[in-house]
């Protein structure tokens, strides 16, 4: 009865979506007031990442039964958005009931299949090759990659892939079929005697965005309980590292929880999926951005109502919040693959890149209209940068006009500005102006 109350009262106050480009000289401004729900703050998130809006500030309230959030937002290339029609779409997005995604459930991985694709979900131990192997079976098996996302953390990877039967072009439905490359792909990422095999069954379809449901298989997968390295590789990796503090709120029943990392696109929306699939809330949140580095610090409680109760509930956070932070981080060199699509290319490409010693980071895999565009992060066996002599060796190979360096980070990387450093000290700036002085907080008890 409760829910159908909540049901009704949503209805009757639908969302309210202001979008200024008066108020800020570099950004455009939406605010979002909402009846409050869980999950809400994901939702309204997820729209703006979809829509390749990139979030440079944020202010989030919704003690009480109200959800009031303010954002700046910029399109790809740091500028206002000013095209009527697209602000009109971020409107209607935002505030239509149909725009929201259905509820997020938790399954195991395995193969769905969706209307004009099956969709395989996957988890294992990550290990050099292991994408070339899982594409070699599926090419075996006839099956054509349409898109896919990668990624792995933690000595261990994910993945979302889209494939269709290679002479229909259509879903693949036959359950025997279906079984037998769910037990093929089990065995592959379940190889090499791992300790934590690969699980596998079969989901019920889904609309879920790619990304979010990559955050899921990584959180069930505890990706999150570090793997100890040894030598210079573990060095490095402590070094940059996000700083991530969970601490008390002494005024209000709140756990405050600050992170400070390299700033990148679609960190929001990470973070936010870290702490939902946490099962907290969020009733106070900052974010800023400057040019490399974000703060983000949000007041929280666990969905109970109640703050975080213990030393190891912390620490929990702590790790999973880093998880989230990295799981999306452009790890390595960043190769760009354009070309015209056909049956096989991945398997050929990944296998490629395995026999010249190249481990796959990171890929998104797409296609569309014939064409194949895809973009591999990819390091060494060992995990350190890719001698470029290689690269350009694999790049003669499948042809430079169709394999590129679009980014590389040893070449871009420079010494830290100090004086940039100086004038963006993010823990001094909050601790002088927190959500006490902006009277933000209060009670609705």
């Amino acid at each position: 009865m409760d829910d159908e109350y909540a049901k009704l009262i949503r209805r009757m106050n639908p969302p309210r979506v202001v979008i200024d480009n008066k108020s800020c000289a570099d950004a455009t401004v939406i605010q979002v007031d909402s009846v409050n729900k869980h999950g809400i703050l994901l939702e309204v998130v997820q729209v703006l990442i979809d829509m390749n809006l990139v979030i440079t500030k944020a202010y989030i309230s919704s003690d009480g039964g109200w959800f009031m959030d303010v954002f700046n937002v910029t399109d790809r290339d740091g500028k206002k958005i000013r095209d009527e029609q697209v602000i009109e779409y971020i409107k209607r997005r935002l505030e239509s009931n149909a725009s929201i995604s259905p509820s997020l459930r938790r399954s195991m991985v395995g193969v769905v299949p969706a209307e004009n694709h099956t969709a395989i979900e996957l988890a294992g131990t990550d290990r050099p090759g292991l994408l070339s192997e899982v594409c070699a079976v599926l090419a075996d098996l006839h099956c054509n990659v349409v898109n896919a996302e990668i990624w792995t953390h933690n000595s261990r990877a994910a993945a979302v892939v889209n494939v269709t039967d290679s002479s229909t072009g259509l879903a693949i439905e036959d359950p025997a079929r279906l079984a037998t490359i769910r037990g093929l792909l089990c065995n592959v990422l379940g190889g090499h005697g791992n300790s934590k095999p690969a699980k596998t069954n079969l989901s019920p379809p889904t609309t879920m965005n790619r990304e979010r449901r990559l955050h899921q298989i990584m959180f069930a997968d505890r990706d999150y309980e570090r793997v100890e390295r040894m030598g210079s590789g573990r060095d490095k990796e402590l070094g940059s590292r996000p700083l991530v503090m969970v601490m008390d709120c002494d005024q209000k029943d709140y756990t405050v929880v600050t992170m400070r990392s390299k700033d990148r696109p679609k960190l929001l929306f990470d973070i936010i999926c870290a702490l939902t699939d946490m099962q907290y809330v969020v009733f106070h949140g900052m974010v800023d951005t400057g040019r490399k580095e974000a703060y983000q610090e949000f007041y929280i409680r666990h969905i109970d109502g109640l703050p975080i109760g213990s030393e190891a509930e912390r620490e929990r956070i702590r790790q999973c919040l880093e998880a989230a932070i990295e799981r999306r981080a452009s790890e390595g060199l960043e190769l760009e693959l354009c070309t015209d699509d056909r049956f096989g290319l991945l398997s050929d490409i990944t296998r490629i890149f395995r026999e010249n010693g190249l481990s796959i980071k990171r890929a998104e895999i797409s296609t569309r209209c014939g064409k194949a565009k895809d973009t591999f992060y990819v390091a060494d066996v060992t995990g350190n940068s890719v001698d470029l002599k290689t690269i350009d060796s694999i790049c003669h190979q499948i042809g430079p006009t169709v394999l590129q360096v679009k980014h590389n980070p040893n070449a871009s990387s420079k010494p830290a500005d100090q004086g940039t450093t100086a004038r963006f000290l993010f823990g001094n700036f909050f601790r002088a102006r927190t959500f006490q002085n902006f009277k933000l907080i209060r009670s609705h008890s």
